[in-house]
């Protein structure tokens, strides 16, 4: 099983995709809670240069309240990773982790069928960039 939702986009900016992707996922009710630029911290605490890569951590309010009512320390998984990452071909990829996959470990019918919900906003979202 795949771990993640993705999507490349040829021949378009790292900061178009990057603003589609907050566009889409406010159309789907996300909120972008956290936000790490790991291609500049990489800079910083290693003087490394690596092609832009962006971490944002995305929440649906209403979701994730229903997931931490079923199993109150879901929290350590939460928010849902969507990375951007320039692929160093011209390309530009979406990945949002796939919440079912992510989920296997917790041992409850009921926070899966949250998790399976949560999937398929996500592939909304993804699929609206």
């Amino acid at each position: 099983m795949s771990y993640t939702i993705d999507r490349t986009f040829g021949a378009a900016s790292f900061e178009d995709v990057t603003e589609r992707t907050r566009k889409a996922h406010a159309g789907h009710g996300f909120g972008v809670l956290t936000e790490i630029d790991v291609a500049a911290t990489m800079k910083k605490k290693l003087d490394v240069d690596m092609p832009s890569y962006l971490i944002l951590g995305a929440c649906n309010p209403s979701m994730a309240h229903q997931a931490i009512g079923i199993e109150p320390r879901i929290g350590a998984m939460l928010p849902c990773n969507v990375i951007i990452r320039d692929t160093g071909n011209g390309d530009v990829s979406v990945s949002a982790v796939d919440p079912v996959a992510s989920m296997q470990a917790v041992d409850n019918d009921k926070l899966t069928s949250v998790a399976g919900e949560v999937r398929t906003m996500l592939e909304n979202v993804v699929r609206d960039i």
